[in-house]
Formats: C-alpha cells, sequence, structure tokens
C-alpha cells in the first residue's frame, strides 16, 4: 500500500474518497488514511475538457485507465467501486 502522509488535501469529494490537487490538470485519488488509488488527469480534446481516470496498480508498479469522462465528478465516481 503507498501512503503519503506529507500531502495535504484539498477537499473531500465522496464520502471514502479524497482529492489533492497536484498541478492544474491532475489530481491525486487516496483514501481517507492516505492509501492512494490513482490519478484523474484533465486534457484537452477537441470537443472539449475531457478527464482521465487511471486507477494504480501498487504489486505492477503501473497505471490502469479506466476511462475518459466529459465531468470531473464521472471520473471520481469510477473510484468508488
Amino acid at each position: 500500500m503507498t501512503t503519503l502522509d506529507f500531502a495535504e488535501a484539498t477537499h473531500s469529494i465522496r464520502s471514502g474518497i479524497v482529492t489533492v490537487q497536484l498541478n492544474d490538470d491532475l489530481w491525486r485519488i487516496t483514501r481517507p488514511d492516505g492509501e492512494v488509488l490513482g490519478y484523474v488527469q484533465r486534457w484537452q480534446a477537441a470537443a472539449g475538457a475531457r478527464f482521465q481516470a487511471k486507477r494504480m496498480l501498487q504489486r505492477q508498479r503501473r497505471f490502469l485507465p479506466l476511462g475518459d469522462f466529459w465531468s470531473i465528478d464521472d471520473a471520481l465516481d469510477i473510484f468508488r467501486f
């Protein structure tokens, strides 16, 4: 389990999920105890801003793309499961 004690959460979006904004286009998604679940990255598509959710697979040391979404709320919802 990867835990980051030094990063302060910007705000909690949903119960069980905390977001930490790392820059204008990148958020770290953690549990309240600091366990890293993954990341959400904003990028520009021709039709507007999109949000890509990536699950962190700690044992394999890689990220699994979960999908692209039109809103950050939709991208964050995927981490509840």
